[in-house]
């Protein structure tokens, strides 16, 4: 037991210490370090560029396969365990820790910068809607919950199957072994997992609170100070904290439920209130154009052309450096489901909701013209706004929007403090109070420092540069479930799952 403690203690600390010393070295030296790390991804973008597109198409194979296959009625738990919480419960809390900021802030503002200037044609055209659609949905479409889904598949069938601690190390034990796994080289993996983690989410959380304040201005004229910026992040913090203390059944559960309620009741007004059948058209469209088109989008790349990366390959290096934090939240509610089910909740479902978000709310932005596109996409957190104004209900809509964003940014606060609560506790499920409390304090510290400081969007370079080394994890996180797979005894397994059809028909 205290060699146990001393483990996780050691884990706790050296994360801590590490995720520190990069922040104060970045907030102290801000030019040498965003110099520095915007050379880093400048060049991982320039000469892996092409690794990241396969990468991250590999997942969409490994997940469709192994839902497909002879493996997909293995329970993520004992044979006959039941999920913990309901299909509606579960998308959500997946969902809302997975996306839920970004599709509020990208929602009008990625389709109107693609319709402003889609590559290789005329902006403002028919094509350039059907470019600009086609493109969103296919950078929040199936490859970035593709990622998720396999890492998230390999740390539930590990932890609930296998009966492994909750932790990013414990994914490559079927490959490297129990010992290997546990000693450095599995401590390194977990705490890059931590550091990625951090990062991401202070990063996230300044940025929230940048389009929060910026929405209370546009909307009711409150200034954009530091001070004003202060008091959202302060209330943001403690809401998610005490959700965060209050535990997945009861806290998260219920903001998540929320945003599905908010999410959905926002598409149906703007369906209503916009050009109905247009939208439904640009579905559709944009659905047979992403369909048509996703294997060469999947492997097309110019290193003469700058788009691919300033959206694709950028896009592609940031859902990577969320899979850690998205894919150990993911993984611990999602115990009793089987492969199969897991996959279709993970991959296909989220992708659907995100294809019709972007079509109601694209077209929505680019149904207003070029003149009102041009000015919305200058400043990208304001975009949202910008464009209800010049619809009836816009006003009511930009208000649930603030609303939404904001118990987004609360989930996936207290989602990541959740998550950082066990990664850093051994893989416990259910971390402590004081562990949470920590990590939440620290992650909301940082984002207040980086934002004071200017260095938001430096961090948020950084960590994507320093989740690189996972998308390596996350290939022999594939090949580590393929070879734990081909242990399960498939007979007893099928035996068991027609008993249980036997006994559903009485």
């Amino acid at each position: 037991m205290k060699k146990h403690r001393k483990e996780t203690n050691q884990v706790f600390y050296i994360a801590l210490i590490f995720v520190f010393s990069i922040v104060v070295y970045g907030i102290t030296f801000k030019d040498q370090f965003r110099t520095g790390a915007n050379a880093v991804f400048d060049f991982l973008v320039n000469n892996f560029g092409w690794f990241y597109l396969i990468v991250m198409t590999i997942f969409v194979v490994f997940a469709l396969w192994v839902a497909f296959s002879k493996y997909g009625k293995i329970k993520l738990g004992e044979d006959d365990a039941k999920p913990e919480y309901s299909t509606i419960s579960w998308f959500a809390m997946l969902f809302s820790a997975g996306m839920g900021v970004g599709l509020v802030f990208w929602g009008v503002a990625e389709p109107l910068n693609h319709f402003v200037n889609p590559m290789g044609m005329e902006g403002g055209t028919r094509a350039a809607e059907i470019f600009a659609l086609q493109k969103s949905f296919f950078h929040w479409g199936l490859h970035p919950w593709a990622a998720y889904g396999v890492l998230a598949l390999s740390l539930a069938y590990m932890q609930f199957r296998r009966k492994r601690p909750a932790l990013m190390s414990s994914i490559l034990i079927p490959l490297i072994g129990e010992d290997t796994a546990s000693g450095p080289l599995g401590k390194f993996v977990d705490i890059l997992a931590i550091f990625a983690t951090v990062a991401g989410v202070a990063t996230s959380l300044g940025m929230a609170t940048l389009q929060m304040t910026s929405g209370f201005n546009f909307l009711f004229g409150v200034p954009e100070t530091n001070l004003v910026r202060l008091i959202v992040i302060g209330v943001v913090t403690i809401l998610f904290m005490i959700s965060a203390i209050t535990g997945l059944d009861k806290g998260i559960k219920f903001l998540s439920n929320a945003n599905i309620t908010l999410g959905a009741t926002l598409m149906v007004l703007g369906l209503i209130i916009g050009p109905t059948v247009l939208i439904m058209n640009n579905l559709t469209n944009g659905l047979g154009s992403y369909m048509s088109s996703i294997v060469r989008d999947s492997f097309e790349i110019s290193s003469n052309n700058p788009w691919y990366g300033w959206w694709t390959i950028f896009y592609w290096a940031w859902w990577i450096a969320w899979a850690p934090f998205v894919s150990t939240f993911i993984a611990r509610i999602s115990r009793g489901r089987t492969i199969k089910e897991f996959i279709g909740g993970v991959l296909l479902a989220p992708t659907m909701a995100s294809f019709v978000w972007f079509s109601i709310f694209g077209t929505l932005g680019m149904n207003t013209g070029m003149g009102i596109a041009e000015g919305a996409i200058e400043q990208t957190s304001t975009a949202f706004f910008e464009v209800m104004q010049h619809y009836p209900m816009g006003s009511i809509i930009s208000m649930i929007a603030v609303v939404l964003l904001s118990t987004f940014f609360i989930t996936s606060a207290d989602s990541a403090t959740f998550v950082l609560g066990m990664m850093s506790s051994n893989g416990d499920l259910n971390p402590s109070t004081q562990r949470k409390l920590v990590w939440g304090f620290i992650q909301s510290g940082l984002a207040i420092a980086l934002m004071l400081s200017g260095g938001l969007d430096m961090l948020q370079t950084a960590s994507i540069a320093a989740a690189f080394p996972f998308a390596i994890v996350m290939i022999f996180a594939m090949i580590s479930m393929t070879k734990a797979l081909k242990n399960e005894d498939l007979g007893e397994i099928r035996e068991k799952y027609k008993e249980q059809e036997d006994m559903d028909v009485f």
